[in-house]
């Protein structure tokens, strides 16, 4: 039996075997796979992890921007998001506090189109980096780990 955790139960479930790095994924009732590429050691049956935490942020950003938009009226289009995750070294970010060892590295470039403003797509972009994904990924996460209970059925 899975436990829960405050009483409630896991939204997601990742499943996997020893034998290779294709995970199952039960993200309520859809079903994601993930690999790794072949340069790593995987098949590529799907996405790597930092694929889908890209994915995430880019979702969330689209998301929020067209709710905004749509909540008002604003003469928005489309909305695309390009993500991609790199390893820089602190010393060589200006704007990181952490000035040593490797820090993780996300850019995220987002295209806006229909006949908005100059100052209605300023908005949208201040927006952008508002979404709550946005918001996690920059704030101070806790990571709760431990072991599940063993099922007394086993």
């Amino acid at each position: 039996m899975a436990t829960q955790i405050d009483n409630e139960p896991p939204h997601i479930v990742v499943r996997g075997g020893a034998e290779d790095f294709r995970q199952r994924i039960t993200a309520g009732k859809h079903t994601l796979v993930a690999d790794e590429p072949p340069s790593a050691g995987g098949s590529d049956d799907g996405p790597d992890p930092y694929d889908y935490l890209l994915a995430s942020l880019g979702a969330c950003t689209s998301m929020t921007v067209g709710l905004y938009a749509r909540r008002h009226n604003l003469p928005l289009e489309n909305i695309t998001v390009s993500l991609w995750h790199s390893r820089i070294h602190g010393r060589d970010c200006e704007e990181c506090e952490t000035k040593e060892g490797m820090l993780d590295r996300i850019d995220v470039e987002v295209e806006l189109t229909g006949a908005l403003s100059a100052e209605q797509h300023a908005k949208l972009m201040e927006v952008a980096a508002r979404c709550p994904v946005h918001r996690t990924l920059t704030s101070e996460i806790n990571i709760r780990l431990r072991a599940a209970e063993k099922s007394s059925a086993t």
